[in-house]
């Protein structure tokens, strides 16, 4: 049953301007929403986790799925400065019709190709793997990407920040990180290390946080200590919900959906390659140095076994 709407969910003034694509109305929608009504919170959820049903459902099944009243969701869409809900749907239209669907569709194939097999985890795993990943490769993260880049190749130090699920994600933006980029720096928290470790870092500098739900509370007090040192956070996590995201200065959002019981990293890591891959590309000639020097010294030291 709907919840009922409260006197006090229409306090926030609406804005002037509509956004102009679904990037600045999620980016919207995430900064406002610690200071949203419950009901509008309830809206805003679905809208984030949900741009394809906002795209093509009729307000009034929308607004079943979000547990509010349609008139909740025509509130929302003034808020942002839309005349109408037709109007604020229309950019997630946009936006779902302009998007990649190769991969996602390379999926569905797959499982019609293999539906007369029981070996239902295995197929259900590589749908969920191939839908994933190609959600991160959208025009809008192909300009956070390059955003993101510029903004890690200009800081002095790089923090990586990222505990439990998310610890495999940290270690690898770190260890390869640092191959091109020396500056880079894993931050482990150890036995309560954590204001030790960031304590070098400062206004000029950046850190790079990973987090799923459940949200670590490590992470977010990481960033907490870095937002208060003037560190600029890039964010790596799972919806524009998530507390990893105020005071964020670039935002990633990832799909981790999988059958599997843990939640999948499979974006995250191809996010962390693309990144990378962006600063040695569009970094100075002494990252790719860098690289050549260290696989020289691990050639050197017998680090790899020859397969002659």
């Amino acid at each position: 049953m709907l919840e009922r709407e409260t006197q006090s969910a229409d306090t926030t003034p609406e804005q002037a301007c509509p956004p102009t694509g679904l990037d600045a109305v999620n980016q919207q929608l995430a900064a406002a929403y610690p200071e949203l009504s419950p009901q509008l919170k309830l809206a805003a959820g679905y809208v984030l986790e949900h741009p394809v049903e906002i795209a093509f459902q009729s307000i009034r099944k929308s607004a079943g799925a979000a547990r509010v009243t349609s008139s909740t969701l025509v509130r929302l869409a003034k808020r942002l400065g839309f005349d109408s809900y037709e109007q604020f749907r229309e950019v997630f239209q946009s936006a779902v019709q302009a998007g990649p669907v190769e991969l996602s569709g390379r999926a569905s194939d797959l499982r019609n190709l293999a539906s007369q097999t029981d070996d239902q985890v295995f197929l259900d795993v590589g749908d969920a793997a191939f839908d994933n990943i190609g959600r991160l490769f959208t025009a809008d993260n192909q300009a956070r990407v390059r955003d993101a880049a510029m903004m890690l190749l200009a800081a002095e130090k790089i923090a990586v920040v990222g505990f439990r699920d998310t610890f495999a994600c940290a270690y690898h933006f770190a260890y390869v990180g640092r191959i091109a980029m020396p500056n880079v720096q894993l931050i482990r928290g150890q036995e309560g290390g954590l204001l030790t470790e960031l304590a070098p870092f400062g206004e000029h500098d950046v850190v790079v946080a990973f987090g799923f739900e459940p949200y670590c509370a490590e992470t977010v007090r990481a960033l907490e200590i870095a937002r208060a040192a003037g560190i600029k956070p890039i964010v790596i996590t799972d919806t524009l919900r998530s507390p990893l995201v105020p005071g964020a200065a670039i935002t990633f959002t990832v799909a981790n959906a999988t059958p599997h019981f843990f939640p999948s990293i499979l974006s995250a890591i191809t996010l962390i390659e693309v990144l990378l891959a962006e600063c040695v590309a569009y970094g100075p000639d002494s990252l790719v140095d860098n690289v050549a020097s260290f696989e020289s010294r691990m050639r050197e030291m017998g680090a790899y076994v020859s397969n002659e």
